[in-house]
């Protein structure tokens, strides 16, 4: 063993004396990035804008759904208030709150697919729908139409000319538009769970003493629970696993029409939610044992 080696040195190496940054930029020089990975470089940026933009679409949509649900939650008041038009206007002006944030979903989208960032925003959509189809059942007793829906989304936009320009120029205006479609899934969906809310507001009126309102509801949702029959399971996934819940909520409003009319004389004004309550939670048992 030699006297270097017992000491326990090593050997330098001859580029160890030189910096190490210096050493990469002189490996970069002589080997300069190919075309693949400048092509990677690219697809990165893309895919982290990609990114980006989803989480933002998915905060948008998680707006969405909070603001719709509070316009739901007013709109249930309608039963038991003295004057339903000022929760109808209270109501339209928080719907107007949310098509400014559905407006912004759609700026995110101009130039895009829509359809790959659609599981970012369909949760918004459908409560936005179901809200939208609550309110407008209690104006007019029927159903929302989609192209009625998609009427309302379109947002137009003004760009001023500078103020620099002269007061003639001033009507120079560019009208820029933009919208938003809500696909016949999500409508489909949304409807599903507008039947939900119909079921409350039926147990709702009956506990208020209005007698007539269940029989016009269970009307409707029978005309929904049809429509949705002739899709079965042809339609979306989604789509199927709604009717479930649609059969329920038409089950439970069938019965407190059958139990106004058979026993309605029998049972107090002031019993019969707790009797339909009752019954339903009955149902919600036998349902979950089948």
């Amino acid at each position: 063993m030699s006297g270097r080696e017992g000491t326990g040195e090593f050997r330098k190496r001859k580029h160890d004396n030189f910096p190490h940054g210096h050493r990469r930029e002189e490996k970069d020089s002589i080997n300069p990035p190919s075309a693949m990975t400048l092509s990677f470089k690219a697809f990165q940026v893309e895919l982290d804008t990609k990114h980006d933009k989803y989480e933002r679409l998915v905060k948008l949509s998680r707006d969405i759904t909070i603001e719709s649900k509070r316009v739901i939650f007013l709109l249930h008041r309608i039963t038991s208030a003295p004057n339903g038009e000022e929760i109808l206007m209270e109501s339209e002006t928080k719907l107007d709150l949310v098509r400014q944030k559905i407006k912004q979903v759609a700026q995110e989208l101009m130039g895009e697919d829509m359809y790959q960032f659609h599981r970012a925003i369909s949760p918004g959509l459908q409560e936005y729908v179901e809200a939208v189809s609550f309110q407008y059942f209690i104006k007019t007793r029927s159903l929302v139409s989609i192209e009625e829906i998609n009427r309302q989304l379109i947002f137009s936009e003004e760009d001023k000319e500078e103020e620099a320009k002269p007061s003639s120029d001033c009507h120079n205006k560019q009208h820029n538009t933009s919208s938003l479609k809500v696909t016949p899934v999500d409508y489909l969906l949304g409807v599903a769970d507008l039947t939900g809310e119909l079921m409350r507001m039926c147990i709702n009126s009956v506990g208020n003493g209005d007698i007539d309102t269940p029989f016009e509801l269970s009307q409707f949702l029978r005309q929904i629970y049809d429509g949705f029959s002739y899709i079965g399971n042809t339609g979306p996934y989604e789509v199927s696993k709604k009717l479930y819940t649609l059969k329920q909520s038409l089950a439970k409003v069938e019965n407190a029409c059958y139990t106004l009319k058979v026993r309605g004389s029998e049972i107090p004004k002031h019993m019969l939610a707790d009797v339909f309550s009752s019954k339903t939670e009955i149902i919600d048992q036998e349902d979950g044992l089948s």
